[in-house]
Parts: C-alpha cells; structure tokens; sequence
C-alpha cells in the first residue's frame, strides 16, 4: 500500500510544469484580444442603431456582418497558420482586430460600421484559431485537458466583464473612448506574439478544414459540442425574455450563473480527462446539458430556471472542455489549427441557429414549449456521440495518442 502511494506522488510530482514562460505570454494575447473583441460586441450595435434613419436593423446587420465574418475567418485561418505561421496569423488577428475599431471615433457611416465588423470578425477569427493551435502545442499532452479549461477561464474574464463595461463606459464617456480603448488592447498586445514559438513546421501531413469535417473521429465530437452550444445562444438571447418581467432578478442571477457552472466544471473536466481521457466525458456532458435545458422550460418556477442553468453550465463546461481535447489528441500537431477552427465555427453556429431557430419556433409554441424541443433537439446528438463511444473503443486515435490511454491499458492489464 505504501509503495503505491509513493508511485502515486511519484507519478504526480513528474509531470511536466503546466504555465511556462511561452503560456503565460500566449495568455497575455488571450486576455487582450478577448477584451477588446467583447467590449465592442454591445457597443456597436448600440452605435448603428443611433444613425440618423437607422434603428434596429441597422443593430442586427453589424452584428450579422461580424459574426460572418468571424465563421468565414474561422474556415481560413488554418490555412494562413499553415502557410504562414502561427506568429503571422496571430499578429494579423491582432492587427485587424484592434486598427479598425478606430475608424469608429471618426465615422458615423453605416457602410464603414458595416466594413469595421467584417474586418474585426476576421481579425477575431484569426486569434482564437491560429492563437488556439499555438496555445495547445504549448501544453504538455499530459496535461492538455487542465491547460486547455485554463485558457478557457482566462479568456472567459474578459468576456464576463468586458459586456457590461463597454455598454457602461459609451453611455458615460461617449463611443470614441471606447472604441479608442478596445483598439489599444488589441495593438498592444502584438508585442507579445514575437515572444512566442512559431511551430511553423509541424510533424505530420496538413489536414485542410473540409478534409477534417469528414473525418468521423473529428467530425462526432464536433456536432456534439455544436449541439450543446445551441442551449447556449438560446439562453443568453431568450431567458430575458422567456422569464417573466417581475422575475428580473431571477434573470441576472441565472446569466451569472450559467457561465460561472460552465467555467467550474470545465476546469474538473480538464483535470479528469487528463487522468481518465476525454471521450468518456463527452456523453455525460451532452445528457447534462440537455436535462439542464428541459429544466429551464418551466419558466414560471425561479428555482427550476436557476437550477436548470445551473445544470446546462455543468454540462456545457464538460463538453466544452471534453470535445476540444479529445479533438486534439486525435490529430497530429499539423492539425491543430483544424481542430480549433471546427470547434470555433461549432460554437458560433450552433449559438447562431440556435438563437434564429428558438425565436421561431417560440412563436408557434411559446417559449416553455420551446425549450422542451430544444432539449429533445440536443439529444438526437446521442446518436454521434454514441457512435464516437463505440468507435474509440474499437480504434485507438490517430495521430497524437490520448494521453490517458496508456494508463487506461495498464488498467486492464
């Protein structure tokens, strides 16, 4: 019992250290370009729709145009990492990102508006799938599940407080300041990227976006997590409006509570898939999510409906965390930039249609009955997760081993 202890620290004191010098400047980047890209996101639409003869489209075409082209910019940036360089594609993101936005302190044309969110959705696109792949050949495999929910956090903050800062700051200090700040952020933080590894060679042969979609061992964890990122959009877009009026204070604290589940259990995930695998939790995560969901549909019960994200959170961080790892260790380093560009492109499509197709079908059955078909729509993704359960058990990846599956063997053995 004791030698099995003693091997037990042993083994725990070996791994390899988690935040170094390369991380910890990549982290630098996460915070900045996610600070600057979220203290826009309202301000803009808010800025549009105060154009003389504009009014509410002109608040949904800019949001529109930027989430375009950020999925359009999510579908490019593995090639341009490949091509150039993970530094370049960085660097680029970061340049486009932040100089436009100060194109806004001088004009009030719509047509520019329009023209700074496309250029800001590329640039946005360019950090988080070129920076991605930097980021996860900067974590020890061993580790990948622990480093990658770490990022996720340290990217989640500026999120979480750059939404309300940005509205607060252009209602008390004007557009041009705010603009003016979300610039800086990001231009500044290209000083950061020359510190950084390039990895411009990769072991392994490329693997191009739609090579990646084919491929069933990435392309089930993909519709998973788009399946759960649905729930997702549909409870930041329409909880506000499903609740009633008199329950606001139910609302905020759901809002806080969803991403504050979501940002916890992504963190043990992490830390379990490192130690047991991802693919075991990808199940788990997608039925959470789903129960979560079905739980929000009683709308006229506080404690259901903060008890109900509460539980989607749970399961939106597991999943989250699970798809992206296992996505990982299921390529070779040259995949890297694929990988992060199809769980990107998962996560804003499926809040997309998610949102688009919730507001429609809640007008024909209202919005408990909404919910109910969300939650029963998010578990037809049993069937790809189910299928990727049993394939994982008859096949070992390809590419990159699961760095749990050695201890996983020594288990059985």
């Amino acid at each position: 019992m004791t030698s099995s202890v003693d091997a037990q620290h042993r083994a725990a004191e070996a791994r390899p250290p988690l935040l170094t010098r390369a991380l910890l400047m990549r982290f630098v980047t996460v915070v900045e370009a996610s600070a600057s890209f979220f203290l826009l996101l309202s301000v803009v639409p808010m800025y549009a729709q105060s154009v003389p003869g504009r009014g509410s489209d002109g608040a949904g075409l800019v949001t529109g145009a930027l989430m375009l082209a950020t999925v359009t910019g999510e579908l490019m940036a593995p090639w341009l990492a490949a091509r150039c360089g993970y530094r370049v594609a960085l660097g680029a993101g970061l340049l486009l990102l932040g100089a436009p936005a100060l194109v806004l302190t001088v004009s009030q044309s719509m047509v520019w508006i329009v023209a700074v969110c496309l250029v800001r959705g590329l640039g946005f696109a360019f950090t988080v799938v070129a920076g991605g792949a930097l980021t996860v050949s900067l974590i020890p495999p061993e580790r990948r599940g622990e480093g990658l929910a770490m990022t996720g956090i340290v990217a989640g903050v500026p999120s979480l407080v750059g939404l309300p800062l940005g509205t607060w700051l252009a209602s008390h200090t004007g557009y041009g300041p705010v603009c003016t700040v979300a610039a800086l952020l990001a231009l500044v933080s290209i000083v950061a990227v020359p510190g950084l590894p390039d990895r411009e060679v990769a072991t392994g042969p490329p693997l191009g976006v739609f090579a990646g979609g084919r491929s069933g061992a990435i392309a089930r964890p993909t519709a998973v997590f788009a399946a759960t990122a649905l729930g997702a959009g549909i409870i930041v877009t329409f909880l506000p409006l499903a609740v009633a009026s008199r329950n606001a204070d139910v609302v905020a604290a759901a809002l806080f509570v969803q991403p504050a589940a979501a940002t916890v259990s992504r963190w043990f995930a992490g830390r379990h898939g490192d130690r047991h695998g991802p693919a075991g939790l990808v199940l788990p995560g997608l039925l959470t999510s789903a129960v979560g969901i079905l739980g929000v549909a009683l709308t006229d019960v506080p404690v259901a409906v903060i008890l109900g994200v509460a539980v989607f959170g749970i399961g939106f961080g597991i999943t989250q965390n699970a798809t992206i790892t296992l996505m990982c260790s299921r390529v070779p380093a040259s995949g890297y930039g694929t990988v992060s560009a199809l769980w990107n492109v998962a996560y804003d499509a499926g809040m997309g249609f998610g949102a688009v197709g919730f507001g429609a079908v809640a007008g024909l059955t209202g919005y408990p009955g909404a919910f109910v078909l969300t939650g029963a729509l998010m578990l037809t993704a049993l069937v790809p997760a189910w299928w990727d359960r049993a394939a994982a058990g008859r096949h070992q990846p390809t590419g990159a081993a699961d760095p749990a599956a050695p201890r996983e063997e020594k288990k059985k053995q």
